[in-house]
């Protein structure tokens, strides 16, 4: 069965999802979420009776460009206040093990994979195949030394993975390793992620500054322009 992935678009008017995503994704189960969100005083069951019928229609539009792309699809729409809640609720009813966090793209030459201090990645050659196209000509493994851990912590974090992938049939060639010391995480990965077309990452810890800059993906989608296919913790 193929993993499934979350897709939440921002209703009345979503940004256009790339031809290039659409066909990369089509190998999954695909979930459309549709988030329109209501100003404060607004009830949710006013809202969908005002405007659930069009809004609907604009997510099965999208739904049709996955499925003439072979992609098993399904569509929920949600109207609220609270978008990251709405994508956690839907996440786990759907059983989705990545978000895509969209973004305009004509083609991806490079993938930034961004790693945590963890031993087990059981899910990511997966999505990193799926973002990686005839055109890709490079994947870096990055990782952030920080706090106490030392940098051959850190280089056993990208050596690892890499054979990991390598293992699974990647080109050797194709994969490569990135270690950077510093405090702030966070910058370091948007600050290296504007020389990548992609991406994916796994779910970092909650952040108590999510929710006045936003997620780390959306900082990523938003301030570089790309993709970010942000992948479910399964360790």
């Amino acid at each position: 069965m193929a993993d499934t992935i979350l897709v939440p678009l921002e209703l009345p008017d979503p940004e256009p999802l790339s031809p290039v995503l659409v066909e990369d994704l089509a190998s999954l189960s695909v979930v459309i979420l549709g988030h329109y969100d209501l100003p404060e005083q607004t009830p949710a069951s006013s809202a969908r009776e005002q405007f659930g019928e069009a809004a609907q229609a604009t997510l099965e539009e999208v739904a049709d460009a996955f499925s003439d792309a072979g992609a098993s699809v399904r569509t929920r729409l949600v109207f609220g206040k609270d978008r990251a809640a709405a994508i956690r609720q839907i996440a786990a009813e759907e059983d989705c093990a990545a978000e895509l966090d969209p973004a305009p793209t004509e083609g991806i030459a490079r993938i930034l994979v961004p790693l945590p201090d963890v031993a087990e990645l059981d899910r990511l050659p997966t999505f990193i195949r799926i973002l990686a196209e005839d055109s890709t000509q490079q994947i870096t493994l990055f990782h952030v030394v920080e706090g106490d851990e030392s940098r051959d912590r850190g280089e056993t974090v990208v050596s690892e993975t890499r054979e990991r992938l390598v293992a699974d049939g990647f080109d050797p060639d194709a994969v490569d390793t990135l270690i950077i010391e510093g405090d702030e995480h966070d910058e370091e990965i948007l600050g290296v992620a504007t020389d990548y077309d992609a991406v994916v990452m796994y779910e970092p810890e909650a952040r108590l500054g999510d929710r006045v800059f936003g997620s780390l993906a959306d900082r990523i989608a938003d301030e570089t322009g790309d993709p970010v296919i942000l992948v479910n913790r399964d360790y």
